[in-house]
């Protein structure tokens, strides 16, 4: 694989982190935290879980521990810490440590080739290249992109990569209004079919 393919692998995941640190932006801290989901989903949460992953993947696996240690995936953490955000943890503090975390990634990614090998001790193959953590990482963080983009709809309609929402055509909540309505009516209609 040429450094041209590690470049535009490494655009796509540069562009889907600002999209989940965007998703943050604007809200409550209410907003930011509460659980949106019957399983606690949360974008600041996501945030969170994402900056392990960022540092376990671009870190330990290749022999580059990421600092401070974050501590949310230790034996002895309670199960899901890495997903939600406790009062006394600040907003800025989880972006801070995301921006850390993916300042280490890119270091990571920019000095090792496509082809060194790592290790991810949990996953049934352990012996790993950096182009399959990359992909990998980078198939996580779309899906947990699109995570927060369905939790920010909910809150404020807010969809897409950027705030300025180019991605998506600009309508009012009437034509909205109008397309749930459309949308419902096929699936009552193929629902009672």
């Amino acid at each position: 694989m040429s450094d041209e393919h590690k470049q535009r692998l490494h655009r796509y995941l540069a562009k889907t982190r600002e999209a989940m640190i965007w998703k943050t932006e604007g809200l409550s801290e209410y907003d930011v935290r509460r659980p949106l989901t019957r399983t606690g989903t949360n974008l600041l949460g996501l945030v969170k879980h994402l900056s392990i992953g960022e540092a376990w993947y671009f870190g330990d696996v290749f022999g580059r521990p990421f600092e401070p240690h974050l501590p949310w995936w230790d034996d002895d953490a309670p199960e899901g810490a890495d997903l939600w955000v406790t009062e006394s943890e600040s907003r800025e503090d989880v972006i801070g440590t995301y921006r850390a975390a993916i300042a280490h990634a890119d270091e990571t990614i920019r000095v090792l080739d496509l082809n060194t090998p790592g290790r991810v001790p949990w996953w049934s193959e352990p012996d790993v290249t950096l182009q399959q953590v990359l992909v990998h990482v980078l198939a996580e963080t779309s899906r947990h992109a699109g995570h927060a983009d369905i939790l920010r709809e909910q809150l404020d309609g807010a969809t897409g990569f950027r705030s300025d929402n180019l991605n998506q055509e600009q309508h009012d909540e009437q034509w909205w209004a109008d397309h749930r309505a459309q949308v419902e009516a096929a699936a009552r209609a193929a629902g009672s079919g």
